[in-house]
């Protein structure tokens, strides 16, 4: 099975989202695999009322806040996103963490509340051009993984991460299939390390930077690859169509 996500980032509003829907379409080979959308989070209710979404389709909170509710302007708690039609919440993204300097605690913070309203956290990772030159990208990215493992309390909790190299993030370059089964590589071995061989093998990794139609297949094949997490290709429904059917 393969779980392939779309994050619409701060695209489509409330009636773009519905025409998505419209014209999205998941194959029939496509029903063993899995199939996320992360609206922004304005159109997350729209999108999960839409009548013409294909109910195989699932959605999630593209951010939370780590607390319940309180006096934070502009902020969307884990509990009002699962209340308007969220089953995922993607965490830690590198945009959340580069743009808006979300430290690798603020991303433990936030795996706990999600837990709480039991959403199911997507926990980006990630190392900066900087960082991979520099030979960090298992220190950056264990760094990180091993934070966000500490807000879960039981290994049985499902958990996806995604693994997003900062530097492929809406550049238009792309890990090589090879970068990607490194990364991922260790990030499975930390995982077995830190919850088991058995839950870490259940744990899937998704790879996210510069996913589109060509690249798609080359990287799901690659070893330890369990789905993609695809940003500016999402937001239209045939590119994502045939990414979900290079899962297939």
């Amino acid at each position: 099975m393969a779980v392939i996500a779309g994050n619409w980032k701060m695209h489509m509003a409330p009636e773009e989202a519905r025409t998505f829907f419209s014209a999205f379409e998941i194959d029939e080979m496509m029903a063993d695999n899995e199939v996320l959308i992360f609206p922004p989070a304005i159109s997350l209710l729209a999108a999960y009322k839409c009548e013409n979404r294909d109910p195989r389709v699932q959605l999630g909170i593209q951010n939370v806040h780590w607390e319940n509710s309180g006096a934070f302007t502009g902020e969307i708690s884990a509990e009002m996103a699962a209340s308007a039609g969220a089953s995922y919440a993607l965490v830690g993204h590198s945009e959340r963490r580069q743009l808006f300097g979300e430290t690798d605690e603020q991303v433990a913070l936030k795996v706990a509340a999600v837990l709480r309203q039991d959403l199911i956290p997507v926990i980006c990772v990630g190392e900066t051009l900087e960082e991979r030159e520099a030979g960090r990208v298992s220190e950056v990215i264990l760094t990180q993984l091993d934070l966000a493992l500490a807000s879960i309390p039981d290994p049985e909790i499902r958990f996806l991460i995604a693994y997003e190299p900062v530097w492929a993030i809406g550049t238009g370059k792309t890990a090589t299939p090879k970068d990607a089964a490194g990364a991922h590589g260790t990030l499975r071995n930390r995982l077995e390390q830190a919850i088991g061989v058995t839950a870490a093998a259940r744990t899937e990794i998704l790879y996210g930077g510069s996913v589109k139609p060509s690249n798609a297949t080359e990287l799901l094949a690659a070893q330890d690859v369990d789905g993609v997490l695809v940003g500016g290709a999402s937001v239209n429904p045939q590119s994502f169509a045939e990414i979900t059917r290079a899962a297939g």
